[in-house]
């Protein structure tokens, strides 16, 4: 029992080691992925939000503004996957999402339940969910615009670590077992 001890800590030190490097990378191609998605329904016309968002900003026209805001996800969604100038798209990505509040305001008999600003519909829920893509937005442009390596480097490094993750590679036993010595001294 003694020994098992340090050789969890050991596997969580490294569990957590290989997490801290993939997570963010992983944040951003999730965020990309999605908002191509989610644009690409509004740039067909497939999006269930569309007369919602015609709704709150009725002063362009649907034929306009769903399709425009669809290409604008579609090329923040891009620019995040590639990793292409992610200080301007991330401050991109977050006036956008500030901008979806402006549905509460427009349309508060949509979003809200009785009036109640407490009670939220389904609507008024997809709007403030987005207060969680706000602040991952604000992680990513915070952790890329510190780091040394390039965007494609520390993809390549996560990406590793990914598979490092699935197959561990022949390091982590001897890992444990110099932590297990140690712990023993």
């Amino acid at each position: 029992m003694r020994g098992l001890r340090p050789r969890l800590r050991s596997v969580e030190t490294s569990a957590i080691d290989k997490l801290r490097r993939i997570s963010l990378p992983l944040l951003r191609l999730a965020i990309g992925i999605v908002f191509v998605w989610f644009g690409a329904l509004k740039i067909a016309d497939l999006t269930p939000v569309g007369t919602f968002v015609a709704n709150t900003l009725p002063w362009f026209s649907r034929g306009f503004i769903v399709p425009a805001l669809g290409w604008f996800e579609v090329l923040l969604g891009l620019a995040l996957i590639t990793g292409r100038l992610l200080s301007l798209v991330c401050a991109a990505l977050v006036a956008h999402l500030c901008g979806t509040f402006l549905a509460l305001v427009m349309q508060p008999s949509v979003t809200f339940q009785d009036g109640n600003p407490l009670m939220l519909t389904t609507e008024g829920e997809f709007v403030v969910k987005n207060l969680v893509l706000i602040a991952a937005a604000l992680v990513i442009a915070a952790r890329f615009h510190m780091q040394d390596l390039s965007v494609a480097e520390a993809d390549r490094l996560a990406l590793d670590e990914a598979t490092d993750l699935v197959v561990p590679n022949a390091m982590v036993p001897n890992t444990v077992e110099a932590a297990d010595a140690e712990a023993n001294n």
